[in-house]
């Protein structure tokens, strides 16, 4: 009799602890995601369902015994039960595995949950080898929101084929949400939207183990095609900072999204072509994508920038020469300012990447005296495709490089000091190769002038 009641406390407390257990995985709505990752800090991501309390526990791999925590923090409905967590006990080098608690319970996920920081490389080896995934235009369908007809989104096997390449981080090139018509207007619109397309089930592993950088571009922002004159931008740029672990948005008095950030010997400028942006079909006044203020940090931080590769990430084509649609030729003057100041700058290194178009291509512009700019546009994710791209005048494209559907970019940077290399490799939903092309970063130098 003793032994029968002592077996059903065990089976109470059992299931008891097992209830807790589904609770804290049932408040669990997006992530954990990675964010930015430095030497000494990386940023960790989480979405619950209602107000929680959240902590991360990690350990590097190496030495698993010593576990380290950040600060546990009370998720609010004011940040749409979002939290940006730092994991501030890290080494250099080093990759580490992570534990989600939520009310100081685990959360168990079915995929690894794992973080590295960077190197510390300068002065001691070559620079190290590193993969960055990219891609734009995520469209996540949602029937009683989206406008009638075939659903626009598609593929979202595509996510588990970045996820299997093992990139060591992913820039998302904006539209990595649409805002629909019944969520612009509003913070409730805005913040529903992000937390739809973040709580996608194959999505989850990529998050969890690469870190993530984003830009936006007009669906992540606003209306289709929209400006800086969108009167609710400030809730869009608030929403922005809730669901991404960017290193800052804006810089210094600079607002908006702009940032900059190191990953071995490649500076990463990520640019707003939003919040400054004049209407394209204003025909008084200055028409501008970047404005005055932007377009000086740019231009101050590349100069400054001693990377091997300076790359810029921005919503729309800059080089792409034909005015259709949202390129930069229909901002024409601020287009060939932009090209003429780093030529003038004599900055090397430089490679443009950007999203928006619905398809992939690789655009190179030769320039008198100097180097030839590329432009990598990667596009789209899992939204629809253009089919236009092909009859458009794009005199610069690379040839071989069109890609007309749901596709990602890998750029890998590798090779010795002296011999580094940039190979882009671009990818369709299942993983299957489409296009490599290599550039050498002693193709990217500025030419010495010669001594008469």
């Amino acid at each position: 009799m003793r032994s029968a009641r002592h077996f059903t406390i065990l089976l109470v407390l059992f299931f008891l602890a097992a209830g807790a257990l589904y609770a804290q995985s049932t408040l669990l709505q997006s992530g954990p995601m990675l964010g930015y990752s430095e030497m000494r800090e990386v940023l960790l991501w989480v979405q619950t369902k209602a107000p929680a309390k959240v902590q991360f526990k990690y350990w590097d791999k190496e030495n698993p015994k010593q576990v380290f925590e950040t600060e546990t923090v009370q998720t609010s409905k004011e940040k749409a039960f979002t939290a940006s967590l730092i994991a501030d006990r890290v080494s250099p080098g080093k990759k580490y595995q992570y534990e989600l608690y939520i009310n100081g319970k685990k959360v168990e996920r079915p995929y690894p949950l794992e973080f590295q920081t960077q190197v510390l490389w300068k002065y001691r080896t070559d620079p190290p080898d590193f993969t960055i995934a990219t891609g734009s235009c995520a469209y996540i369908n949602e029937p009683e929101f989206d406008r009638p007809g075939k659903p626009y989104g598609q593929g979202y096997e595509i996510f588990k084929a970045i996820y299997e390449k093992r990139p060591d981080a992913m820039l998302w090139l904006g539209d990595n949400i649409y805002l629909r018509e019944a969520d612009w207007n509003s913070r409730t619109g805005i913040y529903q939207r992000y937390q739809h397309t973040r709580s996608l089930p194959e999505l989850q592993p990529l998050l969890a183990s690469v870190h993530h950088y984003a830009i936006w571009d007009d669906h992540d922002f606003g209306p289709n095609d929209c400006d800086g004159s969108f009167w609710n931008k400030e809730q869009a740029l608030e929403a922005f900072k809730c669901f991404w672990g960017n290193p800052s948005y804006g810089v210094g008095t600079l607002r908006g999204i702009c940032t900059q950030f190191s990953w071995g010997d490649a500076d990463f400028f990520l640019l707003d072509n939003r919040y400054y942006r004049t209407p394209q079909a204003r025909k008084t006044g200055p028409r501008t994508i970047l404005g005055k203020e932007q377009l000086e940090w740019l231009i101050n931080a590349l100069v400054a920038s001693k990377a091997t590769f300076k790359v810029i990430a921005i919503g729309g084509q800059v080089l792409n020469p034909v005015a259709v649609y949202e390129t930069y030729a229909n901002y024409a003057e601020e287009r060939q300012l932009l090209i003429d100041t780093i030529t003038k700058e004599a900055i090397s290194g430089v490679i443009f990447l950007s999203g928006d178009r619905h398809f992939t291509e690789l655009t190179m512009l030769p320039r008198k005296d100097s180097y030839p700019l590329y432009e990598l546009t990667c596009s789209p994710l899992t939204s629809g495709v253009f089919k236009g791209a092909r009859d458009e005048a794009n005199n610069l494209r690379v040839e071989g490089t069109l890609v007309e559907e749901q596709n990602f970019a890998l750029l890998k940077f590798s090779g010795k000091r002296e011999e580094r290399m940039l190979t882009i490799s671009v990818y369709n939903k299942d993983g299957k190769e489409l296009w490599s092309r290599s550039i050498k970063a002693t193709d990217l130098q500025v030419p010495t002038q010669k001594v008469e």
